[in-house]
């Protein structure tokens, strides 16, 4: 059986409370890693779903959508715009939000210090 991505991100942000250290930096960077495929994957269907609508529709959309968004922004942009605020609310999403809020809270990041 194939584990999908969400159900993957889901595992490792069930596991994260117990991980500290480099050990909970290594399940980060792995759901970063899925999450930002996840994202990836998602825009090249949005972007084949809207990508033959007006510019105006889009820019209203991503607003409707609450997505910070402007005249000066492009298509693209404002596709990638409209990715983000579907994924965000998709389990995945939400559970490698809540990951990284919680290892954050513990003075775990995937960025590091210099």
């Amino acid at each position: 059986m194939t584990m999908t991505m969400t159900q993957r991100i889901l595992d490792l942000a069930a596991a994260a409370p117990a991980r500290h250290g480099e050990d909970l930096v290594l399940l980060l960077q792995e759901a970063n890693q899925l999450y930002q495929q996840g994202l990836q994957d998602l825009h090249q269907q949005v972007a084949a779903r809207l990508g033959g609508l007006p510019l105006a529709d889009l820019t209203l959309a991503a607003k409707a959508a609450g997505m910070p968004c402007d005249a000066s922004q492009g298509r693209d942009e404002v596709i990638l715009l409209l990715a983000l605020a579907e994924w965000e609310m998709t389990p995945a999403a939400m559970a490698y939000a809540e990951m990284a809020h919680d290892a954050a809270r513990r003075g775990v990041c995937l960025i590091r210090e210099e």
